[in-house]
């Protein structure tokens, strides 16, 4: 794809401080875009690292702290991209929350209201108040992250495969409504991700041999490897695609079962 297909477009996303919403970020304003960045953390320094990168770039850049299951932070956080940048044309919901280990019935009432609230609603929070201001402006693009274990439940995966889940019908049922505001609304479902965010998984070289061995392609994915997907769902090369859920997995869902 053309480099800079995405000039003079305004991005914003969630949980963009480390991990995939760090990398969807750089390769955003790799491809030109101006963006927001929020994160619930921003007091140790990360989130203003990654604005410093995109700012080097060329590119403007917006650190603002948000939690997204607060519906009062997801709309000053909306308010405070549209005065910067008079717009948004892309957001793409990043932010999540995993407690690892737990099962359903494990899970207490605090732990599923976390996982549920962040993942879930506040997907949902950042889909609604964005999809107001791209319906004034009559087109926008949403990328919703999911998971592989969204499509398919994953051992002791617990609420964060519900939330996971639901993320996946948020965006079919928005790709819906919001078809005919030339909004288009999809998702990827990542499989294992080399992040923080999951780094008990595979820091342990041969933890991360026994995972890789469970991948058509023989690998873990890269943060980068996800960001590459988005920047194919967010330009015109996909301009009839939406309500569509991509397996973003090295070929998991495709193998046979694993017993």
């Amino acid at each position: 794809m053309e480099k800079l297909l995405l000039r003079g477009k305004a991005a914003l996303v969630t949980g963009g401080r480390r991990g995939i919403g760090r990398a969807i970020a750089l390769a955003l304003a790799d491809a030109g875009a101006d963006l927001a960045i929020a994160d619930i953390v921003a007091d140790d320094g990360k989130l203003d690292g990654v604005a410093a990168e995109i700012k080097a770039m060329g590119r403007r850049c917006l650190a603002i702290k948000a939690d997204i299951s607060s519906l009062s932070d997801v709309q000053q956080m909306v308010r405070a991209t549209t005065q910067k940048f008079r717009k948004i044309d892309i957001l793409v919901n990043c932010a999540g929350v995993w407690i690892p280990g737990q099962t359903l019935i494990e899970t207490s009432e605090a732990n599923w209201d976390k996982v549920i609230d962040t993942n879930m609603k506040g997907t949902y929070f950042c889909c609604r108040e964005v999809g107001k201001v791209m319906v004034r402006r009559g087109g926008g693009n949403i990328i919703n992250i999911s998971s592989q274990v969204g499509l398919n439940p994953g051992m002791r995966a617990g609420a964060y495969s519900i939330s996971k889940a639901g993320i996946i019908m948020l965006t079919r049922q928005l790709a819906l409504e919001l078809a005919d505001k030339g909004i288009r609304v999809n998702a990827l479902a990542p499989g294992i991700v080399k992040t923080d965010f999951n780094i008990d998984l595979w820091k342990n070289p041969e933890a991360e041999r026994q995972l890789s061995l469970g991948v058509p392609l023989g690998r873990l994915a890269e943060p980068e490897d996800i960001a590459r997907a988005m920047l194919f769902l967010v330009s015109e090369e996909s301009s009839y695609i939406t309500g569509a859920v991509i397996p973003v997995d090295g070929g998991w869902q495709a193998s046979p079962p694993r017993h």
